[in-house]
């Protein structure tokens, strides 16, 4: 028996709309060619031939291979040398969230149509590079990831990208007290983003915040469109958490929600709520990202 590999797997739009809930609106766009669907078919394509070139190198390996066929479905790692994602960064940050220190390694299945920043390979190379990787002959670096606790108690101790808190509807303003080292204070704004290094070239970035050095272990903050009284001055609306510090947010909202790593993962905050955010202790190994060391990773 061949090593244990993981392989993660996206479902495309066009097999989740059309094949599998049968949307008869987007059939006909797609038979209309609409620009507005007009890459879905093309993409799904680009996809499959990526799995079939995943599948191929590992029957060639004789890897034992556990097909997971949507994204966030549970799954265990612990007794595997690898888990490769095949999809983009949402497949590789949904999965990551069973992960601890097994490497994982992104293979970008469509890159014509999707963004692939945390895949270190793309579609036509996933072969030697699965092959590398199991091996022990890819970079490897670790990132940070997030804790976040909700009234003392754990939500997710693997947040990769980040954590966004905002009032349930989105044209509602969210309110809430934050406090960070001896800053204490009371905001209203559309909501803030917090998460570490890997999630500040997306959403914080977007937002203002700063682009981190990648293995960098500070979180950063950034506040949505703050409300500044006339007359006054916000303190904490951008702000780097060192990797020992803590940030405390104390919601003032009925109806608030904490999504995680992307809208499939949300919690509802109420009235009173406490949140924490702080570097976790369970960093992820990705592979192939271009920095970090070549070397074997033993999991421990």
């Amino acid at each position: 028996m061949g090593p244990r590999v993981i392989v993660v797997v996206k479902r495309t739009a066009y097999r989740l709309f059309v094949e599998q809930e049968q949307d008869d609106r987007i059939a006909r766009l797609l038979k209309k060619n609409d620009p507005t669907v007009r890459s879905m078919r093309r993409s799904h394509d680009e996809h499959e031939a990526t799995i079939e070139e995943v599948d191929g190198v590992l029957r060639r390996l004789g890897a034992d291979a556990l097909w997971i066929r949507r994204a966030h479905a549970p799954y265990d790692p612990d007794d595997a040398a690898l888990v490769v994602t095949v999809g983009g960064d949402g497949t590789l940050l949904a999965a990551s969230h069973q992960v601890g220190r097994t490497p994982i390694l992104g293979v970008n299945s469509a890159p014509s149509h999707s963004v692939g920043f945390f895949c270190g390979v793309k579609k036509g190379h996933a072969a030697g590079a699965i092959e590398r990787a199991l091996e022990g002959k890819m970079r490897a670096v670790e990132l940070t990831r997030m804790t976040v606790l909700l009234n003392g108690k754990p939500l997710s101790t693997r947040v990769l990208n980040d954590a966004l808190f905002c009032h349930r509807s989105p044209a509602a303003t969210a309110r809430y007290i934050v406090t960070l080292g001896r800053v204490v204070e009371e905001q209203k704004s559309s909501g803030f983003w917090v998460g570490p290094a890997a999630g500040s070239t997306a959403a914080q970035r977007s937002a203002g915040g700063k682009i981190l050095p990648l293995t960098s272990p500070d979180l950063q903050l950034v506040v949505r469109e703050p409300y500044t009284p006339e007359g006054e001055k916000l303190k904490v609306t951008r702000a780097l958490i060192a990797s020992k510090k803590e940030l405390f947010v104390r919601s003032k909202i009925r109806q608030g929600r904490l999504f995680i790593d992307g809208p499939h993962e949300f919690t509802e905050i109420q009235m009173g709520d406490r949140l924490i955010f702080r570097r976790s202790p369970e960093s992820l190994v990705v592979l192939g990202l271009g920095l970090g060391t070549r070397r074997r990773w033993a999991r421990h």
